[in-house]
Order: C-alpha cells, then sequence, then structure tokens
C-alpha cells in the first residue's frame, strides 16, 4: 500500500515496524461540545484506513484520544456550572453515539487526557532535564523550540519567518516567544494536578504524546489527523517527543483536507457552523460517511445539502443492489453466465484494493462498487447458479464493510394501513382471490406504494 507521507510530501509504501501489526494514533475530539462536520472527517477518514488495513490482514492497534482537560472545557464547565470532569463524561458519551451513527468503530484505546497525568509528567521532567524545556519561577514550563534542529520538519515552517510573527502574553514568562507551554500553572476555579513545578495542567500538545508513546511506544506507524493539526500541534509533538527520546516519532503522517460549507470556510461567525446532531436530524449520518468518501481524503470537500442528498441517492443504489442480491432466485443448474460473473468478481475485488492502495482512494473504490452494482442488477435480473449468487452477495457485503457502508439494515416505515393491506393481499393470493389482491394493489399505489415480490416475501417499496 502507498500512502502520502506529509513528511517526506510524496507517496511511500507502508511497511510497518513489526511485520504483519500497523500501530496507529489519531487525534481524536476535545470534549467540550457535540463534534461538528469538519471533525467528523478525519473520523471517518481514519476508522476507514483502519478497515482497510485489517481487510488486509493487518493486526491493528489504533488509538484514538479524548482530550478532556483545556481552556474551552474550563471555559464551559464554568459557564454551565459543572465541573469540567462532569463535562467530560457528557461529551464522550454524545461523542460514541454521533460517531457509531457515521460507521466509526470504537478504537483499540480511547485514552483520556487525565487519566495519563503522571506518564505526561514524566515525560516533561525528561525534556527539562535534557535541557530542552524549562520551568519558571511561578509554574509553568515551556519547550525550548530553539533546543530542537529539526522544528518546522513536518509543516515546512522556517524558524525565523514564524520570530517574526510570534507574540508574547503579558503574563508569559517564555525566554522566547516561539516557546510552548508544556504544563500550566494553576489558577482559581481550574482543575489542578501535584508536579515537581507546583500545582498545574498539562499543555495541550504534550498531553497526545504522553498517550501515544505510552500505548504504542517511543516510535509507532502512522499518525493521523486533520490538515489544520499538522501546524502547530503535529510540529510541537514530535518537537517534544524526539527531543525526548532521541528517536523518530511516528514513521508516517497522513492528514486529511479542509471542509468548506457551500464553498466558504466553516465558521461560527458565517452562520455555516454545523454540528453532526446538526445534520442528524434531516439525514441519515450513513449519507455523510458516504459523502465523505466520495473524495480522496487529502483533497478538499465542499459540504452542501444538495452533495447530501446526492450521497444519500447514490447510497440507495448500492442498497438496491445489495437487497437484489440478497433476493436473488436460483436457477436449477450452473450456466456459462455463472462462470463469467464469478471471473468478473475477481477484476472487481482486484480494482477495488488498487484504488484502496493507492493511498486510500475512496472516491475511486467508490466508483468500482457502483460498477459492482451495475453488473449485479443485471446479473440477478433472472434465476442464476446458487454458487455464483452467493460468492456475488458475500463480496458485496466484504466490499461494502470495508468502507463501513450498508452495515445496518435501513429499517424504512410505512404507514398501519399500508401494511394491513400487503397482509390482506398475502392472505387473499393464498385463497387465489386474484381480483381482491388486484385491488389492493391497487389502493396500495394511490396511497404511494407499490408490491415487490422477493423470495423472502412481499415488499412495500415507495413509488
Amino acid at each position: 500500500m502507498q500512502i502520502y507521507n506529509t513528511m517526506t510530501r510524496r507517496k511511500e509504501e507502508l511497511i510497518p515496524l513489526i511485520p504483519g501489526q500497523i500501530s496507529m494514533y489519531a487525534c481524536g475530539p476535545t470534549v467540550y461540545n457535540y463534534f461538528h462536520i469538519g471533525n467528523a472527517r478525519p473520523f471517518i477518514v481514519f476508522d476507514t484506513l483502519r478497515r482497510y488495513l485489517e481487510y488486509r490482514g493487518y493486526n491493528v492497534r489504533f488509538v484514538q484520544n479524548f482530550t478532556d482537560i483545556d481552556d474551552k472545557m474550563i471555559r464551559r464547565a464554568n459557564e454551565e456550572s459543572t465541573t469540567v470532569k462532569e463535562l467530560g463524561e457528557r461529551f464522550i458519551k454524545e461523542y460514541y453515539h454521533d460517531a457509531d451513527a457515521l460507521g466509526v468503530r470504537r478504537a483499540s484505546v480511547n485514552p483520556r487526557a487525565t487519566e495519563h497525568i503522571s506518564e505526561i509528567i514524566a515525560l516533561v521532567s525528561t525534556l527539562i532535564e535534557k535541557e530542552h524545556a524549562y520551568a519558571t519561577p511561578e509554574g509553568d514550563v515551556y519547550f525550548s523550540v530553539r533546543s530542537f534542529p529539526g522544528y518546522g520538519k513536518l509543516s515546512g515552517q522556517n524558524i525565523d519567518d514564524l520570530e517574526n510573527g510570534a507574540r508574547v502574553d503579558p503574563d508569559e514568562a517564555k525566554r522566547d516567544p516561539l516557546d510552548f507551554a508544556l504544563w500550566k500553572a494553576e489558577k482559581p476555579g481550574e482543575p489542578s494536578w501535584d508536579s515537581p513545578w507546583g500545582k498545574g495542567r498539562p499543555g495541550w500538545h504534550i498531553e497526545c504524546s504522553a498517550m501515544s508513546m505510552s500505548i504504542l511506544g517511543e516510535t509507532f506507524d502512522i499518525h493521523g489527523g486533520g490538515q489544520d493539526l499538522i501546524f502547530p500541534h503535529h510540529e510541537n509533538e514530535i518537537a517534544q517527543s524526539e527531543a525526548a527520546t532521541g528517536h523518530p516519532f511516528a514513521r508516517y503522517w497522513m492528514h486529511n483536507g479542509y471542509i468548506n460549507v457551500d464553498n466558504q470556510k466553516m465558521s461560527k461567525s458565517l452562520g455555516n457552523f454545523f454540528t453532526v446532531r446538526d445534520i442528524a436530524k434531516e439525514f441519515d449520518l450513513e449519507a455523510v460517511r458516504m459523502f465523505m468518501l466520495a473524495v480522496q481524503y487529502r483533497n478538499p470537500v465542499n459540504f452542501s445539502r444538495d452533495m447530501i442528498l446526492q450521497a444519500q441517492t447514490a447510497l440507495e443504489r448500492l442498497r438496491t443492489a445489495k437487497e437484489r442480491l440478497t433476493e436473488a432466485k436460483f436457477a436449477p443448474a450452473e450456466t456459462a453466465e455463472d462462470a463469467a460473473f464469478i471471473a468478473q468478481l475477481d477484476d472487481i475485488k482486484t480494482r477495488f484494493c488498487e484504488a484502496m492502495d493507492d493511498d486510500l482512494n475512496t472516491a475511486d473504490a467508490i466508483g468500482v462498487l457502483f460498477d459492482f452494482a451495475r453488473a449485479a442488477n443485471t446479473f440477478v435480473s433472472e434465476p442464476r447458479g446458487k454458487a455464483a449468487v452467493e460468492a456475488g452477495r458475500a463480496l458485496f457485503n466484504e466490499l461494502t464493510s470495508v468502507l463501513g457502508l450498508l452495515m445496518h439494515e435501513k429499517a424504512e416505515e410505512f404507514p398501519a394501513e399500508a401494511l394491513a393491506l400487503l397482509e390482506e393481499r398475502q392472505a387473499v393470493r393464498k385463497a387465489k382471490n386474484f381480483a381482491r389482491a388486484d385491488e389492493i394493489r391497487d389502493a396500495l399505489k394511490n396511497m404511494g406504494f407499490t408490491v415487490e415480490d422477493t423470495a423472502n416475501g412481499p415488499k412495500l417499496k415507495k413509488i
């Protein structure tokens, strides 16, 4: 598999540290609110990467953190007269609710920053010992950016250019404007923990380094996140991690592109800021997943109501193909058409994997699925050999599950009156009262429904 490595700015073959195993870390949410549509993209992208790597036979250890202590959380907890811990617990539950609806599987480990304070303190202590960090008299600890010669290698930033744009708040005791906080001294009304520098709490960047290295080791395979995290978050993670250990931190860096809303950058001030919970009021979130995967992950994507409706229609096309494969009738004997279809399945699987192996090109992989759907619809338009139909069903389910699509049957709701008529139609057909069956069919048509007779019994469909 080839993936684009942000560090080297080129596609590289994915070769894991340990053969057959992949260690992977992706930045998770800060749990002070429902997550928004921009957050949803990396959650879906790296869930899909994990699914595909597992499909290819790797044992994947996937870590996605929760940031459960930071300025936003403290501010909102104070506004709601609750504790930061209670706020975090509440929105971690809400994260799982929305992530489940998007088809995002639970990570192997979901560490919380507040549960890794001892590892954070140990890492900060190491940086001070190695003279890459310093404590101030007030109890803050800063990382000395100029002590790490490789600073800027991920983002391509020049340290001198950064210095020209840097600023120092009046209450900060930095030695250099570029230095960033590893530990923040206690302030009134904030959660705090004991440390060698006095009571305080961790800075944001140090949390991810401590959590990822404590679970995956000093060097691991893949670190992922949104493009907005390249600088300063991931740049700072690299600096503090490699300064502490002397080893490379992550071997491959993957970043998904930005999301615009109706061709504008998403922001609260423009009124185009949507949480996934907002979107779920109008759309099935599986359509949001389909929308996200229809564009290769490194490319920008434009979110709009029309685009989600298009994704929803596309998803229904795949769902219809799955249903037709499921309900296909078997012919009494195998034919040449069956053998040709089975041969076609091998080509479809090869093309799908080629797309996914090319830097997780889900857009092309979905194109292959639509080719598959068209071929399958034609093939099962009449009874076919059992082996060929079952092979088609199995592969269709296999490939859609790699993308996290069609994982749950969509339960359509029909009026009780229509369901009662359907039941009556079945009864009168058994009694060979075909005149009444035709009357019921016409009545259902007037209600906006048609009846499809399948191998598993009659079903209502919206016209």
